[in-house]
């Protein structure tokens, strides 16, 4: 029998630990790790914001679904992990032993890196979390009733850009319908060295997709901009010249602000040599395996992936939600041949879906693989992305009430879609 631990419950955990129940032999156990025992959609934070969700309609209390997969699951979060001797030290003093481990953690939201940034005694706001989505959500009704403006976007380091352009356009759709836009001045600010790079390059013609929703909605931007620190009602920033010099400073004023701050890895898994890069994340290759401690594995936000190149302010790499699924999925097949002798020989194809909200329309867009040079690059906008990030909320939310990795649906539509998460050529 082999005991497999799941490290975390998000997106990429909970998922984990269902496709390991059917990777894996009838003998084998597989156990969850977690510090919520509830699982937050947390592409819906945005709609919490604004008012347009509450907690409890994008909320899954993990526990009985895991007990009906017989799953066992602890809702206790890691103090340390000590891979030599496989073994993960909780937080209240006891310890969980493996034979394979997969960590699953998502992020440490690195708002501290910054003076006087994030919801945790700063001056600026989140939807990283639920419960920072719950905070903003009374500051943007402080914001209706007595209107002014409005900073949106992320802060240098930061790799996930999409949340930033989703509440930008959702915040100005619920601003229009209170009736109060004509006086809530907007400005986008970020690292990126242009509009819709998404620290990806872009995908297809994000660039002009965002830069024309932008000014058609008479929304300001700065691009290659960095976050010096932030007082109460004032940002200060600094554009940056392509060569890294410095082009200006600017004292930016703000009635409400929203802003992504970069990640890091945790601390439970964080500053052990050969397992975590610099900043925390977890080193894994084309298998999602830990080149020196090769029973531990990796999937989601916590893995290291080095940035596109070089931009005058840094920018990171996104982990989208299908590139996360993809990741599962290969791992999951990989412990499958290890716990049978097999060697591993699943890669994931790190493809990119992406369904991108603004309140009345959206933009969508497919990279296949995510990272360049890549075999498709589309993008597109209309009301119907709207219709299908709501869609897609209510399907992924049930999929996990009922504790099921992949439908046969899904499959299905995934196939005529030509969108995979397995690479066919998996050998050498």
């Amino acid at each position: 029998m082999a005991h497999v631990v799941v490290l975390g419950a998000g997106l990429g955990g909970a998922i984990m630990a269902y496709e390991l129940k059917d990777q894996l032999r009838p003998e084998d156990k597989v156990t969850v790790v977690t510090k919520d025992p509830h699982y937050h959609f947390v592409p819906s934070n945005p709609w919490i914001a604004v008012g347009w969700r509450d907690r409890e309609d994008i909320t899954v209390d993990l526990a009985p679904t895991m007990k009906k997969k017989g799953i066992d699951f602890i809702p206790v979060a890691a103090e340390k992990l000590h891979p030599e001797e496989n073994r993960i030290e909780l937080v209240d003093g006891k310890s969980v032993s493996y034979d394979y481990l997969v960590i699953a953690t998502g992020p440490e939201l690195a708002f501290d890196e910054i003076p006087g940034f994030g919801p945790h005694g700063g001056y600026t706001q989140s939807v990283c979390h639920i419960d920072h989505a719950e905070a903003a959500k009374s500051v943007f009704e402080k914001l209706v009733a007595n209107p002014g403006p409005v900073i949106i976007g992320a802060a240098q380091g930061a790799s996930c850009f999409g949340p930033a352009y989703e509440f930008l356009f959702i915040l100005e759709t619920a601003l229009r319908r209170a009736k109060v836009r004509d006086r809530v001045p907007m400005t986008f600010v970020t690292p990126e060295p242009y509009i819709g790079h998404l620290g990806l390059d872009g995908v297809g013609d994000t660039k002009g997709l965002l830069e024309s929703q932008m000014r058609e909605k008479h929304i300001k931007w700065m691009t290659n901009t960095r976050i010096k620190k932030v007082e109460e009602g004032h940002m200060f920033v600094e554009e940056i010249n392509d060569d890294g010099t410095v082009k200006a400073e600017r004292d930016l004023p703000f009635a409400f602000s929203m802003m992504l701050p970069a990640f890091r890895g945790i601390k439970a898994v964080s500053g052990i040599e050969g397992l975590s890069n610099p900043r925390g994340f977890t080193i894994v290759d084309k298998h999602q395996q830990n080149p020196k401690y090769r029973n531990i594995f990796a999937v989601g936000v916590c893995v290291a992936i080095p940035p596109m190149g070089p931009t005058p302010v840094p920018c990171g790499v996104p982990k989208t939600g299908f590139m996360i699924e993809s990741m599962v999925t290969a791992t999951a097949h990989n412990i499958g041949n290890l716990v049978r002798g097999k060697e591993p020989d699943s890669v994931g194809t790190w493809n990119a879906v992406c369904l991108a909200d603004f309140g009345d329309g959206g933009i969508a867009f497919v990279a296949q693989p995510q990272i360049p040079p890549r075999n498709v690059n589309w993008s597109s906008s209309g009301k119907w992305v709207h219709l299908a990030k709501a869609g897609f909320e209510k399907y992924f939310i049930r999929k996990l009430r009922k504790g099921t990795s992949e439908p046969f649906y899904e499959s299905l539509a995934l196939k005529v879609l030509g969108i995979d998460k397995l690479k066919e050529t998996t050998k050498g």
